[in-house]
């Protein structure tokens, strides 16, 4: 067993670029997994400002001072967070409370619809389950309720934290892009000066990761604007919340549009019952999905990731398992990012040459 141990480590361990580079990987998955809570607004400003470089290098070409250019963008950003305190947010806050306000009517009739099925199918459902699946849904809907109410009382100081951190946020991304070069070369004199295995990975990362969150991002925007129209042209109710929904499930591969076509089905059939109108809302909203999937989706990823679907799966679980919404986003790039490792992983024959 031993030799087998030392045979592994000379095959794969031999070269110092890769002990560095090993030693690299598990301090920061370390440093993240331990400390990720506090770092999240550095985290999030570096992504942000990651994503932003291509413009700001853009603005850059066009004779702007890179100072100039952080600024631009900086200012889109904040315009943008001010845009979604002030319109968005209170906007879907006011859906959600239309929803609330109006699920005791829905309940009523799910419930009018469960106890005709015994009469209906008598040989296939009882009323004693339909009681039970009643009695559960009552459950969990109050133990649902009293988690509202302790997350609204016990909120006051995460969203202090929430509003120190919009204002940090931008700070910090304006920072990160107007002096880039300097700190690269700061973390640079941290590196060993060969640092080949380094270049490699991170050559191939940059556009794969980049071109993905981006497209990622542009994804999410035109399915959301394409179902906010599609809904407020049926006339659907809390088209905007439904639409969110709709946009933000294609973060999450193959499950996501699961999920969300959950509600909006119920919220039509609630809405029409089992009317022309919710079968053309239904046949628009699979035509936004179909095209998501054989347009959207091969347009803006084509050749960006190459991995396996049960590895996305795996990747999207593990990752969010870790963390959370964020893990959920960056399962692929993540995921991508252990599959350049993985090939640029010097072998024996590599260091034999």
């Amino acid at each position: 067993m031993f030799d087998i141990l030392q045979q592994w480590y000379r095959r794969h361990f031999t070269d110092p670029q890769t002990v560095i580079f090993a030693f690299i990987l598990v301090a920061g998955a370390l440093l993240i997994f331990v400390l990720h809570a506090h770092l999240l607004p550095i985290l999030v400003a570096m992504i942000i400002a990651y994503l932003a470089e291509g413009l700001v290098a853009w603005l850059h070409k066009i004779n702007l001072g890179r100072t100039v250019a952080a600024s631009i963008v900086t200012a889109l950003m904040i315009t943008t967070i001010i845009l979604v305190f002030f319109v968005l947010l209170p906007l879907l806050s006011k859906q959600v409370t239309e929803l609330f306000r109006e699920m005791p009517n829905m309940l009523s009739q799910g419930q009018h619809l469960l106890l005709q099925l015994p009469e209906q199918y008598p040989d296939y459902v009882s009323a004693q389950q339909i009681e039970e699946v009643l009695t559960l849904a009552r459950t969990e809907l109050t133990s649902f309720g009293q988690r509202v109410v302790s997350i609204s009382l016990s909120s006051v100081v995460g969203i202090i934290t929430f509003l120190v951190y919009m204002i940090l946020l931008p700070l910090m991304v304006f920072f990160f892009l107007k002096d880039k070069d300097l700190i690269l070369r700061w973390l640079a004199d941290f590196l060993p000066e060969e640092r080949r295995l380094l270049r490699t990975v991170w050559a191939e990362l940059d556009v794969k990761i980049a071109s993905y969150v981006r497209g990622k991002v542009i994804e999410v925007l035109i399915i959301w604007v394409a179902s906010y129209i599609a809904f407020a042209i049926m006339g659907l109710n809390y088209a905007m919340l439904l639409s969110l929904a709709v946009g933000l499930s294609v973060i999450i591969p193959y499950v996501g549009a699961t999920v969300v076509t959950i509600p909006v089905a119920l919220i039509a059939f609630f809405q029409w019952g089992f009317t022309s109108e919710f079968g053309w809302l239904m046949a628009i909203y699979g035509f936004i999905q179909f095209l998501d999937g054989n347009l959207l989706v091969p347009l803006l990823f084509s050749e960006v990731v190459n991995l396996h679907p049960v590895a996305i799966i795996v990747a999207v679980v593990f990752f969010g398992s870790l963390w959370g919404v964020w893990g959920v986003f960056f399962a692929i790039p993540l995921a991508t990012l252990i599959q350049a490792i993985i090939k640029a992983w010097p072998s024996d024959e590599l260091i034999a040459e």
